[in-house]
């Protein structure tokens, strides 16, 4: 099946042999990641889309497919529109469209392996309306109309230092006990990847840029566990890391374990696990206890050695980061380059550091009117010549034993415009606002994510993505619960509390359709603040990012003289902290980056 079109003919058929009138296809795998492995890329296969959030409907007669805010755009240009209806999410949620276009009577099919409990609900509840049926498959009907489908991949697990973990899994498991205890549970479920991999101190490699590796775990009130992930991954190394205490199944066991907690309590995520698992607990006469795992707090809120951890990555990345913007400024007015030329080359500069794992997602280079695609994913066919005129934004990051960085930044080929630097310079202020903000033990990052639109919001101006998300500590690069976004945002959610050893992004944007983007990103670390006189425990920001903003697309007279302040305190710690590890040609071209504004 050459074409798109006959993927999507081939599925149909498939459907009306299955006895369905429709399905349902999110982007997602049976963890619920947010990046998959290439064998659950159902949603690109089906309709070319690549970006990194969306979910496609099939009915017999129309099909759509459903993004936000970030892909407004890049939806256009990968997906055919005679054959998909486009639909904004959240202004339009798939159940509404369901309820709205699925035939009365009909069968409506999905994956319970790649739902959760509540959207299986809500799509229920939506189509009964209709007098529809919601429809559980046993086996996905794209999967058997992928001809060449991948494979699971095979790469095996690796120990991760405890001295890197800051604890040891046994710690951990220990610490889960004591939590199961205190619930009157017995056990608890890990499906969500990092979680797994954080709680046994291990990392693999069956997704890209995410150092995870596919498995299921079950962690029981004495401590012990049961692990599920292929034999194959198993090294000597890895059964001695995980000990006695840890019984190893292959992940094909999975689903049947569950069914072994007849008059149990389980603990199971209602955000984190699929509706499957649910489901197999309760026919196993489990009583489910559906709440948030212990694991997702602990794994956001970092011990010292994870702090320590990635001060030094995020300054081995800073270092690459540095060579690859004097390269960039120096090379795109020449001509010649193009958005994926400087992709691989940014690549280069941080695998000379020789501590690179992978990158942390798929780099965002994007130049001219692909910049104000927030999430664009650069291919041989969309990769565009960088040009005089236009700005050049990139948005990348690496993966390092001890860190995961994300940085966002913009290069101006040639003379920026008047527009341009107006623009840039909201969107500094915005994130001097955040990198500055004091607020009290408590508040959630909703609370301050009005800071970062404030100066846009003056000029009639916003952006369509939230401020900032939770990143992990070699693990993913977008990491809940904690996050800086208004619920009517992409990454906004459920209100949590920021609390002290959480790292975030601090990434306000602007952008202009078909024009240009700018972004501005840098990972922040909450701490506690010390004010005097103040009556509740406060909290703030350390930056933890270091690389030069561009000074040339600044307008100076839009900053206070506090932002100015701030902006040469910042660069004078980038040349202190990055400038020891350069050349000399490096070194100069860095302090004059670095230099205060006039």
């Amino acid at each position: 099946m050459s074409t798109h079109a006959d993927r999507l003919a081939a599925l149909r058929a498939q459907l009306k042999r299955q006895s369905l009138d429709g399905f349902v296809v999110p982007l997602t795998d049976e963890h619920l990641s947010e990046y998959v492995g290439a064998y659950a890329q159902r949603l690109a296969w089906l309709t070319g889309f690549e970006g990194s959030a969306g979910t496609a409907v099939v009915l017999p007669a129309e099909a759509a497919i459903f993004t936000d805010g970030r892909y407004t755009l890049q939806v256009r240009e990968q997906v055919s529109a005679d054959h998909w209806a486009y639909v904004g999410v959240p202004a339009t949620s798939v159940s509404g469209w369901l309820a709205e276009h699925a035939p009365g009577g009909a069968r409506i099919g999905y994956d319970p392996w790649l739902h959760t409990r509540a959207w299986v609900e809500e799509a229920r509840r939506a189509l009964a309306a209709k007098g529809a049926e919601l429809v559980a498959v046993e086996g996905n009907p794209i999967d058997a109309v992928w001809t060449g489908r991948p494979e699971m991949s095979p790469a095996p697990l690796a120990a991760y230092p405890d001295a890197l973990a800051g604890r040891s899994a046994a710690d951990k498991r220990g610490e889960i006990a004591e939590w199961l205890s205190k619930r009157r549970a017995d056990a608890v479920v890990l499906s969500a990847l990092d979680a797994i991999a954080w709680t046994f101190n291990v990392r693999g490699a069956d997704v890209e840029s995410t150092p995870v590796a596919l498995a299921y775990a079950i962690v029981h009130g004495d401590a012990t566990a049961d692990l599920f992930v292929d034999e194959g991954k198993l090294t000597d190394e890895v059964r001695r890391h995980l000990g006695n205490a840890v019984r190893l199944h292959p992940r094909a066991a999975f689903a049947g374990a569950l069914g072994g907690f007849a008059g149990k309590r389980v603990v199971a995520d209602p955000a984190g696990s699929v509706a499957a698992i649910f489901d197999a607990l309760e026919a196993g006469g489990a009583t489910v206890v559906a709440t948030r795992d212990p694991v997702v707090l602990a794994k956001a809120i970092k011990n010292p050695a994870e702090i320590a951890g990635h001060d030094a990555a995020q300054l081995r990345d800073a270092g690459a980061m540095v060579r690859f913007l004097k390269w960039i400024e120096a090379e795109a007015p020449k001509g010649g380059q193009t958005e994926l030329s400087a992709a691989a080359k940014l690549r280069e500069f941080r695998e000379a550091t020789g501590a690179l794992k992978d990158v942390s997602f798929s780099s965002i280079s994007a130049t001219g009117p692909h910049g104000a695609i927030p999430h664009y994913h650069v291919t041989e066919a969309s990769s565009l010549p960088i040009e005089p005129g236009q700005l050049f934004l990139i948005d990348s990051g690496g993966q390092y034993l001890d860190g995961t960085t994300d940085i966002t930044r913009v290069v101006p080929v040639g003379a920026p415009t008047a527009e341009m630097r107006d623009r840039f310079t909201r969107v500094l202020k915005g994130h001097i606002a955040i990198a500055t903000a004091l607020f009290p033990d408590g508040t959630v990052g909703a609370q301050l994510d009005s800071f970062a639109r404030r100066p846009l919001w003056d000029a009639g101006l916003d952006y369509a993505h939230g401020t900032g998300h939770g990143v992990g500590a070699y693990l993913s690069v977008h990491e809940g619960p904690q996050r800086i976004a208004a619920p009517n945002y992409p990454g906004g959610g459920p209100a949590e509390p920021l609390r002290a050893g959480m790292i975030l992004s601090n990434e306000p944007g602007y952008y202009k359709a078909g024009e240009y983007g700018i972004r501005i990103e840098n990972l922040i670390l909450v701490e506690p603040r010390t004010i005097a006189g103040a009556d509740r425990p406060m909290l703030g920001f350390r930056t933890l990012t270091f690389v030069p903003i561009e000074r040339d697309l600044i307008e100076p007279g839009l900053l206070s003289a506090e932002e100015r302040a701030w902006l040469d305190a910042y660069h004078a710690e980038v040349l202190a902290k990055v400038g020891p590890s350069l050349d000399a040609e490096h070194q100069a071209w860095l302090a004059a980056k670095c230099a205060p504004l006039p």
